[in-house]
């Protein structure tokens, strides 16, 4: 768990070459019974649920003010999903960003003012942003902010419902009935075009 948390930490890009490299050259001594390379690959597998249990010790505290995104974990190019059908078949799916389509799966993220994370997901590429919302939420308190991809009504009156409030922008073509123009700490004025109705 050390090693693959250090990996994220140091300048390499490339696994393979961090641990022939930069481990077994100066972290000889602090872990003088280092398995082969192909071997520590094989028990990599068993590190999900281990860090999974870590990374929940290290959840930030709610202040009121939180921050909600999601990013794409792809597994090939899109052009070829045809040739990676039998990797994780059944279990990632086609989904779409905002820049282009996708092959795989979702991070949903949520973290605080101060930077720390608060809540986490993973989902298949085609589960739509807002979805997983209230359950990211649910021990959330305050005001949460996102883009456009979170905008819903009826997501909305779920979150009041539980004392939060969801704010992002809204669209052009849009009536601002649910997001106020002064959100509190900050002012976030809303832009409108001549198609918004008042």
């Amino acid at each position: 768990m050390t090693l693959v948390i250090l990996f994220h930490m140091v300048c390499y890009r490339n696994f393979k070459t961090f641990y022939n490299s930069y481990v077994h050259n100066y972290l000889k001594r602090e872990f003088p019974h280092i398995p082969s390379y192909n071997r520590f690959v094989e028990l990599k597998r068993q590190l999900a649920f281990p860090l999974h249990c870590y990374l929940l010790t290290r959840l930030g505290k709610c202040t009121g003010i939180s921050f909600i995104d999601s990013a794409s974990i792809a597994v090939c190019h899109p052009k070829r999903i045809h040739q990676h059908n039998k990797m994780f078949k059944g279990i990632a799916k086609r989904g779409k960003t905002s820049v282009s389509y996708f092959y795989g799966f979702k991070l949903h993220l949520v973290a605080n003012e101060e930077g720390e994370l608060l809540a986490y997901m993973i989902t298949t590429g085609n589960i739509d942003d807002r979805k997983p919302v209230p359950i990211l939420t649910e021990k959330l308190f305050g005001k949460k902010f996102g883009d456009k991809g979170y905008l819903s009504s009826e997501l909305f009156k779920k979150m009041m419902e539980k004392g939060a409030q969801l704010i992002a922008k809204i669209k052009t073509n849009m009536r601002n009935k649910l997001m106020p123009l002064n959100v509190g700490l900050h002012s976030f004025p809303l832009s409108y075009s001549s198609k918004a109705k008042n």
